[in-house]
This record gives C-alpha cells, structure tokens and sequence, in this order.
C-alpha cells in the first residue's frame, strides 16, 4: 500500500505571518479605536481615586479596553475556525470543536505543568515567606493583600482578564496559524514571542506623556519600552513552550498570572532586608532556577498535537473528531 500523504498545508509561511501580525495589531489597535480606551494626558488627578482621569488605570478607561480586547480576541479565534472550516469538515459543530481544540481548550495531561513555573520563583517566594507574607502567615492581610488585589478594575485587568485574552491570541491564535501554516515548532518558540513582545512596544507611548513629553521622558519610554519587550520577548518563549507542550492554554495562562502577581524578583532588594538569611536567600534562587531548568521537560510531556509526530496536528484537524 503506498504511504498515506499528509494534508496539504492550508496557510503558506508568509499567510501565517500576516495572519499572527494582524492577530498583534488589531489587538493592540483595538486600545486605541475605541473612544473612551484611549489615554488622556491633560486632565488634573481626581484626588478621590488617586488616579489620573483617562490614564490606564482609570476604571472606565479599563472597562473600555477590556471590552475592545474581548471583542478583538474573539475575532481572532473566528479567524482561526475559518482557516480551519476551508480544511475540515463543513459542519459547523465538527468544524467548531477543532477549533476549540487546536486553540487549547483542554485540560493538560499533568497538573505539573501548571506548576513548573513557580519553580523559577521559589526564591522570590522564600522571601515573602521571610517577610510572613504568604497565604496563611501573620503579615498576610485578606483584604489588603487579596481582595484589594483581585477585586478591583486594575487587579481584574493585571491578574484575570488582561492574561487571559493575551494568551487566547498570542499563544492559542498565533501558534495555532503558524502550525497551519507547516512552521516547525522551535521557529514558532522563536516567531510567536516576538509578536507578542512587539505588541507591548506601544507602552512606550504612555510613559512618555506620563512624564512630561521631555527629552528624560522621552529617554525613559525607549528604554522602558526596549526592556519590556525583551521581557515579554523571552517570557512569550517559555510560555509558547508550555502551549506546544501540552496543547492546553491553562499552563501558560497559570503562569502568566503567577509571573503578573509576583512581578520581577529582587534579589538585592531582599538580601539587604534579610542580611542574616543571604546565603540561603541566594542558594534558595540558585535551587529554583535548577528545578525550573531540571522539571522543564518532564513536567511538560503529554498527548500534544502540537509536539507529537509532524503530521499529528494535521490528524487532529482533518481526522477523526478529538476525544
């Protein structure tokens, strides 16, 4: 019997890349078409908020942008179902749970991958520990540390909605143009990250004005924005990894809110206020950075359309209906 050929590719490289820069600039653009999401820079602070009416962190500013980056994300995935339905079957329901699957609306194979990225924070945790204020310990305030958090417009947008419509589009949607597009997986690792560290650029915009539109202000938005988008750069790396891995967005939304809520670690910043633990302050970093490096592979292995052999992603949108 001859060999059964896989499909044909539905998306060339190019189509893939259009596609995955305009799943960037629709979202990012969308910020800034709707009225009230756009940024304001000359209005007085209401002292009763403390915060600047029409700045990002106004609430209504917030509502407005979350708003647009559902909608935005929306159009994204109905994107991804018709490059899908040209491929598939034509019922819309088969057509339709592709879709949701290849975008990683599944649970992962193993809950450990959903924990390996605290791993990398072991030390930034053993600090707060430290400081007792971790879940459970004396400095550890419900109000302050988990309501105030969580239940206001700028937790909800930092910590729930913002990482969720960020993954569906530039992990589930990006990723999942580039495979139907025949990208092998490391140039999607390398390809989609950086799409989605561009798209933070824009930030640049609102540091500038935020500090006065002056020379300094303008020295500080570049370098601001140059370093958030290598963090983001290299942070939609690992992150691309854990959705190749385990064709789940759960993982790599987990640990994009983890990273949100504990932000960048500060190891000088600790040692200097716990100098009797500094050795272990340190070796407790080092063994996180270890078991981060040594769990990377074994925490992350799976049934994965994405990892498995080259034409399993292919099975799974023409084949057989996903279990």
């Amino acid at each position: 019997m001859p060999p059964i050929q896989a499909p044909q590719c539905p998306l060339s490289m190019l189509s893939s890349h259009l596609l995955a820069l305009s799943f960037s600039v629709s979202y990012v653009g969308s910020l800034y078409m709707v009225k009230n999401a756009r940024l304001r820079f000359s209005e007085k602070p209401d002292t009763r908020r403390n915060v600047q009416p029409g700045s990002r962190d106004d609430p209504a500013v917030i509502r407005a942008r979350l708003t647009a980056a559902t909608f935005t994300s929306i159009l994204c995935c109905w994107g991804v179902y018709i490059v899908v339905a040209q491929s598939s079957h034509p019922s819309f329901n088969y057509v339709l749970a592709r879709t949701l699957y290849i975008l990683g609306a599944r649970w992962p194979d193993s809950i450990f991958s959903c924990l390996q990225t605290p791993l990398l924070f072991l030390g930034p945790l053993y600090a707060s520990f430290l400081a007792g204020k971790l879940p459970g310990q004396s400095a550890y305030s419900i109000n302050h540390d988990f309501k105030d958090v969580f239940f206001t417009w700028v937790g909800f947008r930092n910590y729930v909605w913002g990482p969720f419509t960020e993954e569906v589009v530039f992990r589930a949607c990006v990723l999942s143009v580039y495979a139907m597009g025949g990208v092998t997986r490391w140039k999607m690792i390398a390809f989609a990250p950086l799409v989605f560290g561009l798209a933070h650029a824009h930030h640049a915009w609102d540091t500038y004005n935020r500090y006065g539109r002056t020379r300094d202000a303008l020295k500080r938005a570049v370098m601001t924005a140059l370093f958030q988008t290598a963090y983001t750069t290299l942070f939609g790396a690992h992150t691309s990894y854990l959705f190749l891995r385990t064709s789940s967005l759960l993982p790599p939304l987990t640990a994009h809110v983890f990273c949100n809520i504990m932000g960048l670690p500060q190891i000088q910043y600790e040692m200097r206020r716990f100098p009797q633990q500094k050795q272990t302050i340190i070796a407790v970093y080092l063994v996180g950075i270890a078991l981060f490096v040594y769990t990377l592979k074994p925490w992350t292995a799976g049934q994965s359309i994405y990892w498995g052999a080259p034409d399993a992603f292919w099975r799974t949108v023409v084949g057989s209906a996903p279990r």
